[in-house]
């Protein structure tokens, strides 16, 4: 999906969830939708927002991006104890799973969920969340030389 399109979808997202539309709010958007394939560190979007918006602090950076981890507009992980973000890469089916190489730092969808295997393991559970990440070397850097 193309950027412009993917902002029109999460002022969408935004406004279905009572939030106002604010020039700053599209900024980080705008700044994020270059992040659909790869995570980008939070601090690198916290630097980003201040050269534009100077005055703005970081407790509403930091806010806004758990507001749109939480209405489902970016995915929040942590690597190495530091907070990284992304673009959502499917507002269809938010519920899926990702390969990142080590290399280049591509994220690559991945459609089946492995939660069943797993439920089997666990006879008188209950899972309430997951999150599943494969991790190795992409198809381009293998490719290119570069594992």
């Amino acid at each position: 999906m193309e950027a412009k399109k993917m902002i029109e979808v999460a002022v969408k997202i935004l406004q279905k969830n009572n939030y106002k539309i604010t020039k700053q709010r599209i900024s980080m958007l705008e700044y994020l939708s270059h992040f659909q394939e790869q995570y980008v560190n939070v601090a690198a979007v916290d630097k980003y927002m201040h050269e534009i918006y100077p005055g703005m602090s970081h407790n509403t950076i930091y806010r806004n991006i758990k507001e749109f981890q939480e209405v489902g507009i970016i995915e929040q992980r942590t690597r190495d104890g530091i907070a990284c973000v992304k673009y959502q890469c499917d507002f269809v089916h938010q519920h899926h799973h990702h390969f990142i190489c080590k290399k280049c730092g591509k994220v690559q969808e991945v459609q089946m969920c492995p939660l069943d295997f797993f439920e089997k393991q666990l006879p008188g559970c209950e899972i309430d969340d997951h999150h599943f990440e494969l991790y190795g070397i992409c198809a381009d850097c293998i490719r290119l030389g570069k594992n």
